[in-house]
């Protein structure tokens, strides 16, 4: 029985740019994979069947991007006959990439087992209608993204022996909304939206080049333009991200629209005591949150 684990990702910077006619937005950033996994079973059928199991989501199976990718496989949009069970580890509405890695894993497994002719160039097209960030867990290494985040070019970047504290509040941020309140922003500060996609808003240093500097510098220069509007809206998230840096952290964000954030600890970091029994105080910031150790 083939077993498959679409893993996360996190954003190094981001930077929103211009709204396009369409309604997206440009953007720049840095996917960077990371070792939190979900688990996705697939193998033939006599007819299409979908399981979840582990932390529920807030959407029907029909909804699901792995049954909407893998609807991408017939020309007339049925689904192939296939066993498909998910389990669901990677927390969703976090600005993980969870369901994109889903939907991405599963649609390449599928096409492998159907004996599809289409290459993997093919499949990236695919699922850049479902998400822009689909297409990266085709290749799952670093990149740096622009356009809407469908336009990706591999970088050298590593982070191995790196630890990162991952933590997800249970705070939903939509996307939308995030979005909107970016452009609301600009357009009171600026009079015109902001327009670049070259550079990051507080610094004229590409993202390209900010990565290569120690990871001890990157607080200044390297910035998600969406945290500080997260952040005044709920101070959970500030919080965190305090607490972050005062755990050690030599460098911590939220990852794309959140409102999951990360701090990465130096090589031989040792993992914090309350990470394996996780029974914080209500006034801890860490309070009912997912909490994942993980080494780079």
């Amino acid at each position: 029985m083939p077993v498959y684990y679409p893993n996360a990702k996190i954003n190094l910077g981001l930077h929103i740019g211009a709204r396009r006619a369409d309604g997206y937005h440009t953007l720049q950033t840095i996917f960077y994979p990371i070792p939190l996994h979900d688990r996705l079973v697939i193998e033939p059928a006599e007819a299409f069947s979908f399981q979840l199991d582990g932390a529920p989501l807030d959407c029907t199976p029909e909804q699901n991007l792995v049954v909407r990718a893998l609807r991408l496989l017939e020309p007339d949009g049925s689904l192939p006959p296939l066993h498909v069970e998910l389990g669901k580890h990677i927390p969703s509405g976090a600005g993980l990439g969870g369901g994109s890695s889903d939907a991405a894993f599963a649609l390449r497994a599928a096409r492998d087992i159907m004996g599809s002719t289409l290459t993997d160039d093919d499949l990236a097209q695919c699922l850049t209608h479902l998400g822009a960030d689909c297409p990266f867990f085709l290749r799952n290494s670093p990149v740096y993204a622009t356009g809407i985040g469908e336009v990706m070019t591999g970088i050298d970047l590593s982070l191995s022996g790196w630890n990162m504290l991952l933590v997800k509040p249970d705070i939903y941020i939509s996307t939308g909304e995030a979005y909107g309140a970016i452009d609301r922003m600009r357009q009171r500060t600026e009079g015109t939206p902001h327009n670049s996609a070259t550079t990051t808003s507080l610094t004229k240093m590409p993202l390209t080049e900010i990565v290569r500097r120690p990871v001890q510098e990157w607080p200044n220069l390297l910035h998600n333009d969406f945290e500080p509007w997260a952040c005044e809206q709920h101070q959970q998230i500030a919080d965190i991200r305090q607490m972050l840096y005062d755990l050690g952290a030599a460098y911590a964000a939220m990852s794309g629209s959140g409102s999951a954030l990360f701090g990465l600890f130096a090589p031989g970091t040792e993992k914090p005591d309350f990470i394996d029994n996780n029974i914080q105080p209500t006034t801890s910031p860490l309070h009912d949150c997912f909490l994942a150790w993980l080494r780079l």
